[in-house]
């Protein structure tokens, strides 16, 4: 059974409520936080790993090894920092068919609704 367009209105106006008052929790029920996190992780470590090339590339021509094993190493680091994170975007991007798509806070509360009338009836 659908909800009416009055019970509608008031989930509505009470996911809004949610989302002035709380916008982190809000962001965080909608998965949009998470992922804006590992898209800066990647940035930031794709940045690090250019100037981890530059070090590298700096401790070759001035024929100083220890500039060049630092520039490895801080290239290396910040490889498994972008593979973490563009691993866990993957991860929370993808939609398989074996897995439920995530459902909104309105979603949930209808179906919540629908259940307590189907407990009602009984």
């Amino acid at each position: 059974m659908p909800l009416s367009e009055e019970e509608l209105r008031l989930l509505e106006q009470m996911e809004r409520a949610l989302s002035a008052e709380d916008p982190k929790f809000a962001s965080a029920l909608r998965g949009t936080a998470l992922r804006r996190a590992q898209r800066r992780h990647a940035v930031i470590a794709g940045v690090v790993l250019a100037g981890g090339v530059a070090l590298l590339m700096a401790g070759v021509i001035s024929r100083m090894w220890v500039i060049g094993v630092v520039g490895f190493l801080v290239m290396l680091a910040s490889t498994s920092v972008l593979l973490t994170a563009l691993r866990g975007a993957a991860t929370v991007e993808e939609d398989d068919g074996d897995h439920e798509p995530r459902s909104s806070f309105l979603d949930r509360a209808s179906e919540r609704w629908k259940q307590r009338r189907r407990d009602n009836d009984l």
